[in-house]
């Protein structure tokens, strides 16, 4: 008989949704609350709804608590979690408010045993990894370079962001903590870990606290450059801007690979016109080809199995260090070597 997981969740806001309908396509997992400090939007999951979280987790005695709120909320909800012996924490990203903070929970659940799994998706996204298996077979002999345009297209006007995640609005670091975050870890997952950065960001639209566009150069082993090249007002080639967020080549000694916004890939050999798709384009309706379900199953497949889970906080501080840093080349206008 298949293990069953006991998950609780806490936050239920809009991107709550992609994960308690993961949760709820498990079969090896049994959803027993949610906590929501608006209990109606709890009450609305489904699930037995609770406006405390001691409460809940004292209630139900979760093996997992997903943790699904904001960065302000993260240190309190592991130390509450971490005090009623949940053994295992799915938090979203960015996770807690700064890297001292951080560092702090990752200590803290070190202490008492607990294992936390940042909730960073977009590596599991389906077209990163079949990108990381044709660069593992040399479908484009030796990587030079990697570049991705984000365009989501959905931060022009006086409302920008409001319908979604008003709180983007407020965040004095946006595009490169909120979202450029992604791609630092990708980068991370396809290339290796950067050695350096260079980073030139600015503010497009005047109503929000933030940065919104940008350029951040990577240097990765082995002299391959990667650009991130963001810009939230400007859109791609998508009926569904969210889907990949943006498009990506990925070039090399004996070819190049392109991603397009509905998520196909396409293979064109080094000295030739055409080119080969390799992947078909993505036909989920839901967030970024289901990468919050692989992510949510790769966990749960970890914890029944007991095989290594990616993503485990106490490696993600890395992706926090590298943000410091674009930060810091921000500033000053230089180039910053990490350590």
């Amino acid at each position: 008989m298949t293990q069953s997981i006991k998950v609780a969740c806490v936050g239920a806001g809009y991107f709550s949704k992609f994960h308690y309908e993961s949760w709820a396509r498990m079969d090896d997992v049994q959803v027993v609350g949610s906590c929501n400090c608006d209990i109606s939007k709890a009450q609305a999951t489904g699930y037995a709804a609770y406006d405390d979280l001691s409460k809940m987790l004292s209630d139900t005695n979760p093996d997992l608590l997903d943790v699904i709120l904001p960065p302000v909320a993260h240190a309190q909800t592991i130390k509450t979690a971490i005090a009623q012996g949940v053994k295992t924490i799915i938090c979203q990203k960015p996770f807690c408010q700064d890297i001292q903070e951080a560092k702090s929970m990752i200590a803290l659940a070190d202490e008492a045993g607990t294992r936390i799994v940042v909730h960073e998706n977009f590596r599991f996204q389906p077209w990163y990894r079949q990108i990381k298996n044709a660069l593992s077979e040399n479908a484009i002999g030796e990587v030079q370079q990697l570049t991705f345009r984000l365009r989501p297209g959905d931060g022009q006007g006086m409302d920008a962001y409001l319908d979604r995640q008003p709180y983007f609005r407020e965040m004095k670091r946006f595009l490169i903590h909120e979202t450029a975050v992604h791609w630092v870890d990708t980068f991370r997952f396809l290339l290796g870990e950067p050695t350096a950065v260079y980073a030139d960001l600015r503010k497009v639209n005047p109503v929000i606290a933030g940065e919104d566009a940008g350029y951040v150069i990577f240097d990765h082993p082995n002299g391959v450059r990667a650009i991130f090249d963001g810009n939230r007002n400007l859109d791609h080639a998508a009926d569904n801007l969210r889907r990949t967020m943006g498009e990506a080549l990925i070039e090399g000694s004996k070819g190049s690979l392109v991603l397009r916004g509905d998520g196909s890939i396409s293979l064109r050999k080094f000295a030739q016109t055409e080119e080969a798709e390799i992947s078909a384009a993505d036909t989920w309706d839901g967030f970024g080809g289901d990468c919050v379900h692989h992510l949510q199953s790769h966990v749960i497949s970890g914890l029944i199995h007991g095989s290594d889970i990616e993503n485990e906080a106490k490696d993600y501080i890395r992706v926090i260090e590298i943000e410091n840093a674009i930060y810091s080349s921000a500033e000053t206008g230089q180039k910053t070597a990490l350590d």
